[in-house]
């Protein structure tokens, strides 16, 4: 497979060519972002390279902080690109604008199941959202009150959990899986609980930060931007769990098993068709002004979205990404390689 080169002219483009003159050179690729897209851009990059170019620089440095580092500026003092496991927010669009970075291509690269998992060792149960709430939260309703979560083991959740305590790792703040997590998982479980929709009559915004707010109180561990520190912790402990991106399961199924979600287990199938309750879209953002100025990025972003990349067959598919539909596939590509903008925060 050969991959085509394709200019993209344009204003900005000519004005990073005339102050990129008076930088340091850069003759590689930066990308940044999500520890979950990570490990698909890190093969695309190593595809790449194979094919004789000069080897990307890819950091996982989680959503939050990509986009951060992304939309800081033009130039080649700042990231071409950055993934991301949830799309950009409305506020990083306006710091992305107010640093003149307003010219980015969203790629959608394909879907990817949040997932809950336990050492081959340790004990795989099914659980449901409101159950993962009430383990999770910092705080919880009890005995008709909201109090400081009070729960250290699964069982005194509900009986039909194991009896082990409760050691879960998963992302910080500045992931988007963490925020994921909380919205798939956090908010969509806090809801039905009679407390808590008492609460938001009088108080909305308490309300929403008690479905919102993880503990700190030992359960719940925060174990940084590295997944694969997360696996190794898991399968030296047989009672801990672990949250990341499905492509961790996948690759470490021969020593991890997962938790069911309300009786589904995050599978290709599953994901694809959103029986499993915890799916999201994985994304990279494409800053466009650095087009035609560092050198390799147009081909490298076309080789991300080639047919024998992301498509069914291809060998992101082999690393667990599950893939779009054959349409949606086609016009992601297309918008890819003609560098087409969004525009979903253009007109607010």
């Amino acid at each position: 497979m050969k991959v085509k080169t394709l200019g993209i002219a344009t204003a900005a483009v000519v004005a990073l060519t005339a102050s990129a003159m008076a930088q340091a050179p850069r003759d590689s690729i930066w990308s940044v972002g999500s520890s979950t897209v990570f490990p698909y851009t890190q093969a695309v990059g190593q595809e790449f390279s194979d094919l004789g170019n000069t080897s990307p620089s890819i950091e996982s440095t989680g959503t939050g902080g990509g986009m951060r580092l992304f939309c800081g500026g033009i130039g080649l003092e700042y990231a071409d690109i950055t993934g991301a496991s949830r799309a950009m927010k409305q506020s990083e669009w306006e710091l992305c604008s107010s640093n003149g970075v307003t010219d980015i291509t969203e790629v959608q690269i394909g879907s990817d199941g949040l997932s809950i998992a336990v050492s081959r060792n340790g004990t795989a149960f099914d659980v449901t959202r409101a159950q993962l709430f009430l383990a999770l939260a910092a705080d919880v309703p009890y005995n008709g009150q909201i109090v400081p979560n009070p729960y250290t083991r699964w069982n005194q959740i509900d009986a039909s959990l194991p009896n082990v305590e409760i050691t879960v790792y998963g992302p910080p703040p500045t992931s988007g899986t963490r925020d994921a997590f909380v919205e798939l998982v956090m908010e969509e479980g806090c809801e039905g609980f009679a407390e808590i929709e008492a609460l938001a009559e009088a108080d909305e915004d308490r309300a929403e930060e008690i479905c919102q707010r993880m503990r700190t109180d030992g359960p719940f561990i925060e174990a940084g931007e590295n997944d694969n520190l997360i696996v190794q912790t898991l399968n030296s402990n047989a009672n801990a769990y672990g949250i990341f991106g499905y492509s961790f399961l996948y690759e470490n199924l021969d020593s991890l098993q997962p938790v069911l979600v309300e009786g589904v287990a995050p599978e290709a199938g599953t994901i694809e068709d959103g029986s499993y309750p915890v799916s999201r879209p994985l994304f990279f953002y494409i800053k466009n002004a650095h087009r035609g100025v560092v050198p390799g990025l147009q081909e490298f972003v076309e080789l991300y979205t080639d047919e024998d990349t992301f498509g069914p067959d291809g060998f992101l598919t082999e690393r667990g990404l599950v893939p779009l539909g054959d349409d949606a596939r086609g016009r992601e590509r297309n918008e890819t390689v003609n560098g087409v903008g969004m525009t979903r925060y253009a007109n607010n």
